[in-house]
């Protein structure tokens, strides 16, 4: 729980009261390596903070290889199927486990009586919408503005542990090219 409490702290005040009435309806929840935990077509009914693991985010295919990767959540981050849940209809992508994964767990309804219980629910729930706008905002701007190479470039300065524990698969979908065309780029990069 230190960890959330530390990530909420970092956005607002939080009360004494207001911190027990929000962590009693935080459930943990262990997802194992590789586990898709939201299917495509399931409403999400929770939004969860990252303690330990890694979470991809994508769509799926009949073809696993055509599967479309198109985001990664990491410790001490939220995530969840985020339209999905705002608008409690199914959602169009699928959350998979890549690692080990702890999550701390608050379904839909219970953090709407913590957004009309607390005085800091309204702000913490909109400052958190807010940075996970900026990070599909910066996302989709990447796309447009960078080439491949420039966005894994990026990629790894900004996370270097992601080839420990990331498939370069899902990072090639991710960059938007294909495994051999991430082969040819790695290939430049040690070259250089």
């Amino acid at each position: 729980m230190q960890q959330i409490k530390d990530y909420l702290d970092q956005i607002a005040d939080i009360s004494a009261a207001d911190w027990d009435f929000f962590t009693s309806k935080l459930q943990r929840k262990f997802i194992p390596k590789k586990t898709v935990f939201l299917k495509q077509n399931e409403v999400e009914n929770t939004i969860s903070f990252i303690e330990t693991g890694v979470v991809r985010l994508f769509i799926p295919k009949e073809n696993p290889e055509k599967e479309i990767t198109f985001g990664f959540s990491f410790k001490n981050q939220f995530v969840s199927a985020y339209d999905s849940f705002l608008t409690q209809k199914p959602s169009a992508y699928q959350l998979q486990a890549l690692t080990d994964t702890t999550l701390l767990s608050i379904n839909y309804n219970d953090l709407q009586d913590v957004y009309k219980t607390t005085s800091i629910g309204n702000l913490v729930g909109r400052l958190t919408a807010e940075r996970l706008f900026l990070i599909k905002s910066t996302r989709e701007q990447n796309l447009l503005n960078l080439s491949a190479e420039e966005r894994y470039i990026k990629l790894f300065k900004e996370r270097p542990e992601l080839l420990k524990v990331i498939p370069l698969k899902y990072i090639s979908s991710y960059i938007g090219v294909t495994s051999q065309a991430l082969s040819r780029i790695r290939k430049r990069i040690l070259l250089t």
